[in-house]
C-alpha cells in the first residue's frame, strides 16, 4: 500500500497526536527513503524485449510468418525470461524460497530462480537504517511525565533470519526501541534523565540487542535527540540550580577568607601587633572597594585623625558647659 505524503510529515512532527496513535504511527509509516531501482526495471524490460526479438525471429524463420501462435510463445517465452533472471542492487539480499520451503539466500549482483518453482520473498536492505521514535508522557521513576525524542542506527546483518523469525522487522525494530526507551525512563529520576543521556543511550542500546539479536538486526547505537520536561518543573530546577551554584560560590569565598585570616594572623604576629590583622584587611577591602569603583582613597595620618578627634570632644564638652545653668 502506497504511503501518503502527510504520513512522512506526521512522523516528523508527531507530537500533537495521542501517545498511542503517534507510536503506531512512528513504527508503520516510516518509509526509508531507497536508492533507485531504474537500473533493475531497465535491465528486466531489456530481458523481456531481446526474449520477444528471439522469438519472433525463430518464428518468422520457421514459418515464414508471425501466427497467433508465434506471437502467445513470444509472450510465454518473455514472461518466463523475465521471472528467470533478477538483479540484486550491491546492498541488497534476497531470500529465495522453492516450494514455500528456504532455499538459498542471493545477492548482490544477478541470480537465477527456476520460474514458478522458485520465488524471492524479500529483499533485505543491509545498509545503516536511522530510525526515529519517541515516548510521549512517559513516567520516571520519580512519577514525573517527560517526552523524549531519540534515534536509533541499526542494520540487518542476517537477511535469512530477518525473513524467517519475524513477520515484519523494521516494525517489530520500532516497537521495540519505543518500549526499551520507556523502561529506561522509568528506571530513571527526572534529573538522571536529563543529566545522564550516555547512560540512557547505553541501557536502551542494551535493552534492544537482547531481543534484536534472535532477528539478525544488529544495533549500532542509541542516541536521545531531546528531552522535554513540563514547564512548571523546569522552573523549579532552574531555581534549585541557582541555588546550589549560589550555596556553592559562598561556601568558597567562606573557604577564601579563613585562608586570607590565616595569613593576616601570621603578618600580625611578624609585626608585633595584635590589631595588626584587622588593619590589614581593612586596607585589603579599601583596595578592592577602589578597584571596583576606580575611585582614589586618602589617608590621613593617625596622629592627625586623632588630633581631629580630641578636638570635637573638647567642643562638645564646652557646648554642653555652656549649656549647664
Amino acid at each position: 500500500m502506497a504511503r501518503r505524503p502527510k504520513d512522512r510529515i506526521m512522523r516528523d512532527a508527531p507530537y500533537d497526536m495521542r501517545d498511542k496513535d503517534a507510536e503506531i504511527l512512528a513504527a508503520t509509516s516510516y518509509v526509508p527513503r531507497k536508492s533507485s531501482r531504474n537500473g533493475a526495471l531497465i535491465f528486466n524490460l531489456a530481458v523481456f524485449a531481446l526474449s520477444c526479438a528471439v522469438v519472433l525471429a525463430a518464428g518468422v524463420a520457421l514459418t515464414g510468418r508471425i501466427g497467433v501462435e508465434t506471437v502467445a510463445l513470444m509472450l510465454l517465452v518473455a514472461l518466463l525470461s523475465v521471472s528467470s533472471v533478477h538483479i540484486a542492487l550491491s546492498w541488497e539480499k534476497v531470500v529465495v524460497l522453492r516450494f514455500g520451503n528456504l532455499n538459498r539466500v542471493v545477492g548482490p549482483g544477478l541470480y537465477l530462480t527456476i520460474p514458478v518453482v522458485e520465488h524471492g520473498t524479500i529483499r533485505v536492505d543491509q545498509r545503516t537504517i536511522a530510525t526515529p521514535f519517541y515516548a510521549e508522557k512517559t513516567l520516571t521513576a520519580d512519577l514525573v511525565p517527560v517526552m523524549v525524542d531519540a534515534v536509533l542506527f541499526w542494520v540487518v546483518w542476517d537477511a535469512e533470519k530477518a525473513c524467517t523469525e519475524v513477520e515484519d522487522y523494521y516494525a517489530a525494530v520500532s516497537f521495540l526501541a519505543q518500549t526499551a526507551l520507556r523502561e529506561a525512563v522509568g528506571r530513571s529520576t527526572v534529573a538522571e534523565v536529563a543529566l545522564r543521556r550516555d547512560q540512557l543511550d547505553a541501557e536502551i542500546k542494551e535493552d534492544i540487542e537482547k531481543e534484536a539479536a534472535g532477528w539478525g538486526v544488529d544495533v549500532i547505537s542509541v542516541k536521545v535527540r531531546d528531552i522535554r520536561i513540563p514547564d512548571e518543573l523546569q522552573e523549579a530546577m532552574s531555581l534549585e540550580a541557582q541555588a546550589d551554584r549560589e550555596k556553592n560560590a559562598r561556601m568558597t569565598v567562606a573557604g577564601v577568607e579563613a585562608d586570607l585570616a590565616e595569613m593576616l594572623a601570621e603578618a600580625a604576629r611578624v609585626y608585633g601587633d595584635p590589631d595588626a590583622a584587622l588593619k590589614l584587611r581593612t586596607m585589603l577591602m579599601q583596595y578592592d572597594t577602589v578597584k571596583e569603583s576606580r575611585g582614589a582613597v586618602v589617608t590621613v595620618p593617625s596622629a592627625l585623625s586623632d588630633g581631629f578627634t580630641d578636638s570635637g570632644m573638647m567642643s562638645e564638652n564646652r557646648i554642653a558647659e555652656r549649656k549647664t545653668p
